[in-house]
């Protein structure tokens, strides 16, 4: 009899141990309603567009060096300073700054108003006019951006600031630089802030879904900051740490008062 119940103890817990594994499992991993070979169009809007307060650079080259030069904004020799108290030189690109209204100043062109455009239709327009008004006969222009970045805070392993070198971050991409998320991140509930348009935006995305996919803040944009909200497994965890430490300081005190009545009594 008593083996019959053991056995039968047993099982259930097993059973309760797998379901258990699959709940975490449905909580972790990623696009779940993904078929084994889903195919579809990769949309085409992901190109980063210039904002206000971008830094570019923007490279002319020609034929006729000499010409080219006076478009080009020289290189700056800066020295770090290291922790043993030696500097070492290096060197920055000067940029063009986008002022609020969304313009530059390039030289013999004067002013261009450069906002919402991409970096190859920037390319394209400054090498039109540079022919147009015959200054250079046969420019190339290359256009990057100097301090395009996105931010990953909260329950990822490294969080921090990113740079980004190309036209297109996923939300996967930050997140794969930020080291993953932890076994203690909400796998639905991950943010997306940006700023567009005077206004700042929250999007709310659910990395288990493949509709992730088609979401407008899938494709990162610069200076968006990305938030993985912790799950209640972390915020247990963090209030039982934080009533240990409670429980640790009381416990002290009250071998100090202990002590103290030894001592003066």
């Amino acid at each position: 009899m008593r083996k019959n119940l053991l056995r039968r103890c047993s099982l259930a817990w097993v059973v309760v141990m797998l379901l258990g594994g699959c709940a975490s499992q449905k909580e972790i991993t990623y696009l779940q309603d993904a078929g084994v070979l889903d195919s579809e169009a990769i949309p085409q809007n992901y190109e980063i567009r210039i904002e206000p307060d971008d830094l570019l650079s923007i490279m002319v080259n020609t034929r006729e060096l000499e010409l080219a030069q006076m478009f080009n904004l020289p290189q700056v020799n800066f020295y770090l300073n290291s922790s043993a108290g030696t500097s070492s030189p290096s060197n920055r690109m000067l940029g063009y700054q986008v002022d609020q209204n969304g313009n530059i100043e390039f030289p013999q062109m004067g002013t261009l108003h450069v906002a919402g455009m991409s970096r190859s239709i920037l390319s394209e327009y400054i090498k039109t006019e540079l022919v147009n008004r015959g200054l250079l006969k046969d420019p190339v222009v290359t256009v990057q951006f100097l301090n395009l970045k996105v931010s990953v805070i909260g329950e990822v392993n490294r969080p921090g600031t990113f740079e980004v070198n190309s036209d297109r971050i996923s939300l996967f991409d930050a997140l794969s630089r930020a080291g993953d998320l932890t076994i203690y991140g909400k796998r639905d509930n991950v943010r997306v802030i940006r700023e567009e348009g005077g206004q700042r935006v929250i999007a709310t995305l659910d990395l288990r879904s493949k509709e992730v996919l088609d979401s407008p803040y899938y494709y990162l944009k610069q200076n968006d900051v990305v938030y993985v909200e912790p799950n209640k497994a972390r915020a247990g965890q963090r209030e039982i740490n934080q009533n240990r430490s409670i429980g640790t300081f009381a416990s002290i005190v009250s071998v100090l008062i202990s002590l103290a009545v030894l001592i003066f009594k």
